[in-house]
């Protein structure tokens, strides 16, 4: 089982933080990449669109998780 690690950003001009475990802060690096984004400008656009009543962390990783399933290409 992976620690959860606590990490900071600047979205939108404010800094927030967002805890993931390790493999799920590497698919989300993986991601951006894959998408010529900066991982800012990805975590940016999570938040933009989940709903009010869920945390960041837990839509990065809903996040993460619905392009495996779908079997997106990192």
């Amino acid at each position: 089982m992976s620690a959860v690690e606590k990490r900071s950003v600047t979205i939108r001009g404010h800094r927030t933080s967002y805890s993931l475990e390790k493999p799920f802060y590497d698919d989300l690096v993986a991601i951006a990449a894959a998408r010529e984004l900066t991982l800012a400008a990805l975590v940016a656009e999570v938040d933009e669109t989940r709903p009010r009543d869920t945390n960041l962390s837990s839509a990065l990783r809903l996040y993460v998780l619905e392009r495996a399933k779908r079997g997106t290409s990192l």
